[in-house]
C-alpha cells in the first residue's frame, strides 16, 4: 500500500538490525523503500543494498554538506551508479544554507550539474532544501523548459512556494514533521497539496513522526504519516496509499501500473467509471493520456466495458456511500442504458446519484433523455468550462453550437432532477466570475469552481 521514498538505511544505527527493520515495515503495508545516497561512498552501500533486498531502490548524488570539495567530473562517476537498474533518481542533492558545511557557490555548482547530468540521462531528482528556498526555486525555474523532474523532500515551504513548485510540474514529499505539534502552518501546506503531486517518506532514521518521537525513525512509520495525511485531507489512509503509491511509480518507476478499476472511492463516494469513450476532448483532460486518477486507473477499453450487474455487485449497499456518482474520464451518457440500469438498483436501495455529464447526453443519445432521470438521478453536476461560446468550443475541441446544447441540457434537467450544479476548472484564461454570473443569474443553477494542477 504504502512506498518510503526517502529513508537513509545505509545509517550506522540500521548496521545490527535491518532485516527487523524490512520486517517491520513489510508487516506496516510498505511495499517499496527508495534510498538516497549523499555522497561517492554511500551510493556504494545503497546499490549494495537494492542488490540484496527486492522490494528496495535508490538515488545516488551528492548531497549538499557533503559538496565542499565538489568538482564536475564527480558526475562521471555518478553516471555509472546511475546505469544500475536499481538506482531510479538522482539524489539526494539540493541547497543547505542552514548549516555552513559546504561554501554556497560549491553547492550551487553541484547541484546545476547534478541536475543537469540528471536531464541528460531523463531520471528525476531528489532535492534537500534548508533555508535556500530562492535560490533553490531560481534554479529549478531556469531548467522549466527541459525533461527535469523533481521530488522535493521533506518539504517544510510555505503555501506560496509549494505552488511554485507544483506549476513548474514537480512533486512535493513530507515526513514525520508534519506531525508534531507546533506544525500547524505545514499541515495547511499539506491540506492544499493535490494528491495527484504529493509522496510520503520517512527520511529515517530523522524526523521520527508522533507519537514515536525521540526513537530512530524507520520505514514502518510511513504509516503513520499517511494515516495524518488522510485526517489532513479528510479521506481514507488507504486513498492515501493508492494515490501516493502511483505518484512514486509515476515519478520513479517503482512498483507497477494499477489495474483498470470499474468503480472507485474517493471522500465517501462511490464513483462508476462507466467509459473513457468521450464526444469532447478537453485539453486539460487526462483521457487520452494515462487516464489515472489519485491511483485509480480509468483507462478503459471499450472491450472492457462491463455490464451493469458488475457495477450493482461492486456496489453492493449504496447507503455506505454519501454519493453514487458516475463520473471518470469519459462521457457517461454514452451509455445511457446502463447508467440508468445502475440508478434504479442505487435509488431502490436507498442509495443517492450524481451524474458528471458534459451535457451533450440528448445529441449523443439523438434523444432528449431528460425525462428519463426522474426518480433516477438525484444531482447532475455539468462541465460549462467557460461562459463564452467560442472559447468553450476551443477548450472541448466540439463545434460552438454545443455551447447551446449545454444550455438547453440545462434547462431541461432542472425540471426532472433535485439540483443542476455547472463546474469550471480554474485556469488563467477563463473568467471564473462571467462563468459565476451566467450561471447563478442567467441559468439559476448552482455554481462550482474545480481546481486544476496541470
Amino acid at each position: 500500500m504504502f512506498v518510503d521514498t526517502h529513508a537513509h538505511l545505509f545509517y550506522p544505527n540500521f548496521k545490527d538490525d535491518l532485516d527487523d527493520v524490512l520486517n517491520r515495515a513489510k508487516e506496516e503495508s510498505v511495499d517499496y523503500i527508495l534510498i538516497p545516497a549523499t555522497d561517492i561512498n554511500t551510493a556504494k552501500e545503497v546499490i549494495s543494498l537494492t542488490e540484496k533486498y527486492d522490494f528496495l531502490y535508490g538515488a545516488v548524488g551528492v548531497h549538499p554538506h557533503d559538496s565542499k570539495d565538489w568538482e564536475k567530473s564527480w558526475t562521471e562517476e555518478i553516471r555509472k551508479f546511475a546505469a544500475n537498474k536499481k538506482i531510479k533518481a538522482i539524489g539526494e542533492i539540493g541547497l543547505d544554507y542552514y548549516y555552513d558545511f559546504s561554501p554556497v557557490e560549491k553547492q550551487k555548482q553541484a547541484f546545476r550539474d547534478q541536475i543537469e547530468l540528471a536531464i541528460g540521462l531523463n531520471m528525476p531528482i531528489v532535492v534537500h532544501t534548508r533555508e535556500s528556498d530562492d535560490d533553490i526555486y531560481g534554479i529549478i525555474k531556469s531548467y522549466k523548459s527541459s525533461n527535469l523532474k523533481a521530488q522535493f523532500h521533506c518539504f517544510s515551504g510555505n503555501k506560496e512556494q509549494a505552488k511554485q513548485l507544483l506549476d513548474l510540474g514537480h512533486y512535493i514529499s513530507f515526513t514525520g514533521n508534519i506531525t508534531f505539534k507546533k506544525a500547524d502552518e505545514l499541515r495547511e501546506v499539506v491540506k492544499y497539496i493535490p494528491l495527484n503531486r504529493l509522496m510520503i517518506e520517512t527520511d529515517s532514521p530523522f524526523l521520527t513522526p508522533v507519537p514515536n518521537r525521540g526513537k530512530r525513525n524507520e520505514s514502518a512509520y510511513v504509516k503513520l504519516i499517511a494515516e495524518e495525511i488522510s485526517k489532513i485531507h479528510n479521506i481514507s489512509i488507504e486513498e492515501v496509499g493508492k494515490a501516493t503509491s502511483y505518484n512514486a511509480y509515476k515519478f520513479f518507476g517503482i512498483g507497477e501500473m494499477p489495474k483498470v478499476s470499474f468503480t472507485y472511492q474517493l471522500n465517501g463516494n462511490l464513483y462508476i467509471n462507466i467509459t473513457n469513450r468521450c464526444n469532447s476532448s478537453c485539453y486539460f483532460c487526462e483521457r487520452e493520456g494515462e487516464a489515472v486518477l489519485k491511483g485509480y486507473n480509468l483507462s478503459m477499453k471499450k472491450n472492457e466495458e462491463p455490464g451493469a450487474e458488475v457495477y450493482i455487485k461492486e456496489i453492493g449497499d449504496p447507503k455506505k456511500y454519501k454519493e453514487i456518482i458516475y463520473c471518470g474520464y469519459g462521457e457517461p451518457t454514452i451509455r445511457w442504458d446502463v447508467v440508468k440500469e445502475i440508478s434504479k438498483y442505487v435509488k431502490e436501495n436507498g442509495g443517492t446519484t450524481r451524474l458528471n455529464t458534459d451535457g451533450h447526453g440528448n445529441v449523443i443519445n439523438k434523444k432528449d433523455i431528460t425525462p428519463e432521470m426522474k426518480g433516477l438521478i438525484d444531482i447532475v453536476s455539468i462541465s460549462l468550462n467557460s461562459a463564452d461560446p467560442e472559447q468553450y468550443a476551443k477548450i472541448m475541441g466540439i463545434d460552438v453550437a454545443m455551447f447551446d446544447e449545454t444550455k438547453n441540457f440545462v434547462m431541461k434537467a432542472k425540471q426532472f432532477v433535485k439540483e443542476v450544479v455547472l463546474t469550471i476548472v480554474q485556469v488563467d484564461e477563463i473568467d471564473i466570475e462571467k462563468a459565476r454570473k451566467f450561471t447563478e443569474e442567467k441559468l439559476g443553477v448552482t455554481f462550482r469552481e474545480r481546481p486544476y494542477f496541470g
